[in-house]
């Protein structure tokens, strides 16, 4: 596997994992298959708009910043993975329905924050975007019918832990990417 496609697939995987999750969440509850599409549909479009909003911002800070702005997106990285083993630890029961209306709107942002920072770092992990972002759109939509079906089952074992599992592979990806790039490795 090249480079550029294990930094695709990383990224990818990394946010579907907490897609993952909160699908599993709203899976315990059933939802009819229109709802799943929905969801899958609102979490694919928050996780691609999140990631070109921090791409933005990120290219920005890189004119103004220089390299450091990739050091700062990458321990966004860091942080938001931090942000979610905490979440995820003292979840509770959510008490409105995520699959629809102001709930979904509410999953689709949380889901969406860690995009956020990898678009910001995406444009200093040498990944082309327009295949990054369709790779994120696909593991969204692949993870949230995952979540979803394994959420009436496994809900909530797998939920939480997905979450946790989720945080970690943000923050081992930051990390990763900060020490290619200091040592300039593939990036």
């Amino acid at each position: 596997m090249s480079s550029a496609v294990f930094r695709v697939a990383l990224v990818a995987i990394s946010l579907a994992l907490d897609v993952f999750a909160v699908s599993v969440g709203v899976g315990i509850r059933g939802v009819t298959t229109a709802a799943k599409v929905r969801i899958g549909l609102a979490f694919a479009a928050a996780e691609v708009s999140m990631n070109l909003v921090g791409a933005g911002i990120g290219a920005a800070a890189g004119r103004a910043i220089g390299d450091v702005a990739g050091y700062i997106g990458f321990a966004a990285l860091i942080g938001v993975g931090i942000y979610m083993i905490v979440e995820s630890i003292r979840a509770e029961e959510e008490n409105f329905d995520l699959s629809h209306g102001f709930g979904l709107f509410i999953a689709s942002l949380s889901i969406s924050l860690d995009s956020l920072g990898i678009g910001f770092s995406i444009n200093y992990i040498g990944v082309p975007l327009l295949v990054t972002l369709t790779a994120i759109a696909i593991a969204a939509l692949g993870s949230t019918a995952l979540g979803l079906a394994f959420g009436s089952r496994f809900g909530p074992i797998v939920g939480e832990r997905a979450g946790i599992i989720a945080g970690f592979v943000l923050i081992a990806t930051g990390a990763l990417f900060a020490v290619l790039k200091f040592l300039h490795i593939g990036i």
